[in-house]
């Protein structure tokens, strides 16, 4: 589907140059001050937009702080103005990226294309469930909570990483080195102990008795799996 990029500049010379490049793989609307985007912001729909900062009517600074109250959609900021200040304001609020001029067409297009990935594909609540289902348990990725058959579980932060993890790739085997690396997001220097005791805490909470590992299977010599739909006689 193709995305609307809204381009706002009053130089018509570099609205023409950057249509030369985008309109072929985007839909463009173009205004000339911040009053008229902002007219066309309210009357279409706009996957991201291209901003000056000095113009008449309603500044580039203005129409971001506009924009930021309606939507979160991605806003490039195009400027002659290259001071350390403007741009530390730009982001601050609320701009995605900052572009001085004179620029590349073909350096705003790459960065048009990657915050669009960014946001539409990345971000795609399409792309991952907000829940998993495996068995009694429900694992809430909105809300981080587990249930077990219907019942809340509170987790903490590790807990609810480690049951991410096993969940998302039901059957798969975990070293406990991609474990702690996953998990903790730190380098793995043989910290079994700490992987030990939290898988233990999980299992208390997820297995229905403590002496079987019903959902949270341990692999010997290996490292450790969670059962597969089949295992648990899922549909």
């Amino acid at each position: 589907m193709r995305k609307t990029i809204l381009l706002v500049d009053d130089e018509s010379d570099i609205i023409d140059l950057l249509k030369l490049f985008l309109e072929k793989d985007f839909d463009l609307l173009e205004a000339h001050d911040g009053q008229a985007a902002v007219e066309l912001f309210t009357r279409h729909s706009v996957d991201l937009a291209v901003i000056d900062i000095m113009m008449p009517h309603l500044d580039g600074f203005q129409l971001l702080q506009w924009i930021r109250k309606q939507s979160k959609l991605p806003v490039i900021v195009l400027s002659a103005k290259n001071q350390e200040t403007d741009k530390i304001a730009g982001l601050g609020l609320g701009a995605d990226d900052f572009i001085t001029k004179p620029f590349s067409p073909l350096e705003v297009v790459a960065r048009i294309q990657a915050q669009l990935r960014r946001t539409y594909e990345f971000n795609d609540p399409a792309a991952e469930p907000t829940e998993i289902r495996l068995g009694d348990l429900t694992l809430d990725h909105e809300a981080c909570i587990l249930y077990k058959r219907g019942e809340p579980i509170a987790l903490s932060a590790i807990e609810y990483k480690l049951l991410k993890l096993f969940m998302s790739k039901p059957g798969r085997i975990y070293t406990k080195k991609q474990i702690f690396e996953n998990v903790w997001s730190d380098p793995y220097i043989a910290d079994d102990n700490t992987i030990m005791v939290q898988i233990s805490r999980l299992r208390d909470k997820i297995e229905d008795s403590p002496r079987e590992s019903f959902y949270l299977k341990t692999v010997r010599g290996l490292g450790y799996r969670f059962a597969k739909k089949d295992e648990l006689h899922a549909p």
